[in-house]
């Protein structure tokens, strides 16, 4: 099996996960790969609900600097752990849900700034990627109390922010996230608890600009019941997309901003997108 096989094998597996790790594999699947063309298609269509990998292929297809890209993708994750750590509240509890890298990598930042707070996270099922947070913010140090999913209203309570990642974000400013992701939303709107989705802006879809509707990924009915009994139809919708007006700001490497005026700066910066 070849290096590009192998990748979208474990991309389909969720053996990799979370957009950010997703787009760096197949960047680093396609500088090995003879035929650049068919591994970029194939790489593209590993997951679909995926715009910051089809991004970065296409980035790869136009500018074809792959070691140029990895390291503008590492000095983006940067910028944008240090101005999230900032809203990180000192000697309070941040609330988060599904796994997110680039919401770890803030509160690991926020950790050595010298704050101190605690995480409360779901733990997301049905393939539990609130544990993955979970077991790494305790490696860092960090106090975080797992919560099942339908306990979000009591993990939520007393929480001062609530902070996600996003699989994707449309021209309509709706982001797309880990299935639960509204709910939890609602639940902050509901406390008034500010709430910032974190991610890099290459996960904006640009073909929504052009009124195509992003796909919504559904997995396997037996990755939640394996033997149903005859007659319960099963629902895995593995996101949902989250109405804007109920997101404080989206923090990416364009800075904290409103999600309307997020879209327009990506606009702006990454004009290529649109080409």
């Amino acid at each position: 099996m070849d290096v590009v096989e192998k990748t979208v094998r474990d991309i389909k597996s969720i053996k990799v996960q979370g957009a950010y790790h997703i787009a760096i594999a197949a960047i680093k699947a396609w500088q090995k790969a003879k035929e650049k063309q068919v591994a970029a298609k194939k790489l593209s269509a590993a997951r679909p609900t995926e715009p910051m990998l089809r991004n970065a292929l296409r980035y790869l297809e136009k500018m074809n600097h792959a070691e140029t890209l990895l390291e503008k993708l590492e000095d983006d994750m940067k910028k944008i752990a240090k101005m999230g750590a900032e809203k990180v509240p000192d000697k309070g509890i941040v609330f988060t849900h599904c796994h997110s890298s680039t919401v770890n990598d803030i509160l690991i930042h926020a950790k050595k700034d010298g704050k101190i707070f605690a995480v409360h996270v779901t733990e997301t099922r049905p393939f539990y990627q609130g544990r993955l947070t979970a077991k790494q913010l305790a490696s860092a140090k960090i106090p975080v109390t797992l919560f099942v999913d339908s306990a979000a209203r009591l993990a939520m309570k007393k929480a001062d922010v609530m902070m996600i990642g996003a699989d994707g974000v449309l021209s309509d400013a709706k982001i797309i996230n880990k299935i639960g992701s509204e709910l939890m939303a609602d639940v902050a709107n509901h406390y008034q608890i500010p709430l910032f989705v974190c991610t890099h802006s290459w996960k904006f879809d640009p073909l929504t600009v052009f009124g195509f509707e992003e796909k919504i990924e559904k997995r396997a009915a037996n990755e939640i019941w394996e033997r149903p009994p005859k007659g319960v139809k099963i629902s895995n919708y593995v996101f949902e997309k989250v109405d804007p007006n109920k997101i404080t700001a989206i923090i990416s490497e364009l800075g904290v901003l409103a999600p309307q005026v997020f879209v327009q700066e990506v606009k702006n910066a990454y004009r290529w997108l649109f080409d």
